[in-house]
């Protein structure tokens, strides 16, 4: 007879009940609710500044490239001249320890030298991949 007594507590004490699996259910839905949207505002934030980083670090590459070559690459050769010789006797590169990398959008950075606001212009066209626009697809830019 004990050890039914024992067996029925054992079975009791076993799991949870619907009751409460719901309740937790209903709080994490409502945490996700509520934090999701948050996260995914940082997203398009944090990729702006990505790219404002990879704009910096390319920017000292190519002040490291003028230091030797006396000029900035030109449009033509563009940012591959950080990595490859483009036939200067004065190349002492790579001026990149990797490839020149994409933007945090999968697009190539736009170079030009010389620039309109300055030796070289040099920008990522954002989210949307076209000129101009607010928040997650606007320009990210050397010159500001």
């Amino acid at each position: 007879m004990a050890r039914t007594k024992d067996r029925s507590r054992l079975r009791c004490r076993k799991g949870f009940t619907l009751i409460e699996l719901l309740i937790v259910m209903i709080i994490l839905g409502l945490l996700a609710a509520l934090v999701a949207p948050k996260m995914f505002q940082k997203v398009g934030s944090s990729k702006q500044k990505a790219a404002k980083a990879q704009i910096a670090l390319l920017g000292t590459a190519l002040d490291a490239y003028r230091l030797d070559m006396g000029k900035y690459p030109s449009t033509d050769q563009g940012l591959d001249a950080l990595r490859t010789n483009p036939g200067h006797d004065n190349w002492d590169g790579p001026y990149l320890p990797k490839d020149v990398p994409k933007d945090p959008w999968g697009n190539a950075y736009v170079y030009q030298s010389p620039g309109e606001h300055g030796d070289y212009d040099l920008y990522s066209l954002g989210a949307d991949g076209q000129e101009g626009g607010d928040d997650e697809n606007a320009d990210v830019v050397s010159w500001e």
